[in-house]
């Protein structure tokens, strides 16, 4: 007999013998048919007002510290430096949604996300300076290493936010990711992870459009990277990552969601970066000045302004205190960062390993040997 015949005989269309029946509707978990907004729509004026002024505060500052990181690049104060110019949003909602106590698993464009949360800025920057492998305690404060590897800190979001849950703590594990992130198999092996765990983290994919100069075309078919979900088993959201609060809200939910014990959430921001993917790109020779221009007209400030503006909710006194914070953040950023620090080279080889592999060793011995030879020489 064959499986067609089996089909037929059991009246169960589409049966086959030894599968199992979808264990999920699938519709619940389909992401928005357009992405979620609040500026500009009726849900604007049910906000807070008060997080609205903290949001465009915190957007502007945002703002100066990109702009004095890509300075501090072009100075040689950084090596390199990822702006998040245009991103800002997707960067402070995630570090504002947050309880004391949650994690935030940033990646190597995510150091605004970092300072919001409140790590120094110098210490936030060290890893794009050279000086360190992370210039921060992560325990102190429950924010994970930058990473430069893609997707690397997805499964490690999954890792921390499970063992929270088996150790009964109201922990909730935020991994930040940028749309490149998501063709990594890291990722792909979070979110399966997440989903049968039912672990409590939630995924937000900056889609800024490009994974450095190729275009999302280019990298996926899918109808919306929020789409992924589905195949996983977890919802799916798409937000306007341009739009401050509709972030907020969305974030705020899926936290919510996540430390209730409902799971995983996948969120898929769209927003651009008006600069180029680091100091070492020419974004020129992949996109076009138009489309760079159209999205500066979809600005995370310029949003807010116009609707703190039309609310009668942005006064001069927020403008210029938040331009005061933000200037002041500057300047302290160019002190601390134009004194050369010291370091001591053998620091290289700390904190890899708890306990040192033999070629971790060797290595140190080496560097030891070559440093004290050079010392000799000096002296």
């Amino acid at each position: 007999m064959t499986v067609l015949d089996h089909r037929h005989h059991t009246g169960v269309p589409g049966w086959i013998p030894g599968a199992t029946a979808p264990r999920t509707d699938p519709a619940p978990l389909l992401p928005d048919v357009s992405p979620v907004r609040v500026l500009g729509t009726p849900a604007l004026e049910k906000q807070d007002p008060a997080l609205l002024r903290e949001l465009y505060r915190r957007l502007v500052v945002g703002r100066r510290y990109n702009q004095q990181a890509t300075t501090l690049t072009k100075q040689g104060r950084l090596a390199v430096y990822p702006a998040s110019t245009g991103q800002e949003a997707c960067q402070i909602a995630a570090a504002l949604v947050l309880g004391e106590d949650d994690w935030l698993f940033p990646s190597y464009r995510d150091t605004l996300a970092v300072v919001s949360r409140g790590v120094d800025p110098l210490e936030a920057l060290t890893l794009l300076r050279g000086n360190a492998h992370t210039g921060y305690d992560p325990r102190a404060s429950r924010t994970a290493p930058l990473c430069t590897p893609l997707g690397t800190q997805a499964p490690h979001a999954v890792g921390l936010a499970h063992a929270a849950r088996l150790r009964g703590e109201p922990v909730v594990a935020l991994a930040l990711l940028g749309d490149g992130g998501t063709s990594e198999g890291d990722f792909h092996e979070a979110l399966n992870f997440a989903a049968v765990l039912r672990a409590p983290v939630v995924f937000l994919v900056q889609n800024n459009g490009y994974a450095i100069s190729v275009p999302l075309s280019a990298q996926s078919a899918a109808p919306s990277l929020a789409h992924k979900a589905v195949g996983y088993g977890m919802p799916g959201r798409l937000v306007d990552g341009n739009d401050a609060p509709a972030l907020h809200s969305v974030l705020t939910e899926a936290v919510e969601r996540a430390r209730a014990g409902g799971g995983p959430t996948l969120i898929e921001a769209l927003t651009y970066r008006i600069e180029a993917h680091t100091n070492a790109d020419d974004a020129t020779r992949y996109r076009t000045q138009p489309e760079v221009d159209a999205w500066r007209e979809h600005d995370p400030i310029l949003l807010m302004d116009r609707a703190l503006r039309e609310l009668d909710l942005l006064d001069d006194g927020l403008v210029q205190d938040a331009a005061d914070e933000a200037e002041a953040l500057a300047a302290r950023m160019r002190a601390e960062f134009h004194a050369d620090p010291e370091l001591d080279p053998m620091a290289l080889f700390a904190h890899v390993y708890a306990e040192p592999t033999p070629q971790l060793r060797e290595q140190a011995a080496q560097l030891s040997a070559e440093l004290a030879a050079e010392a000799e020489v000096q002296h």
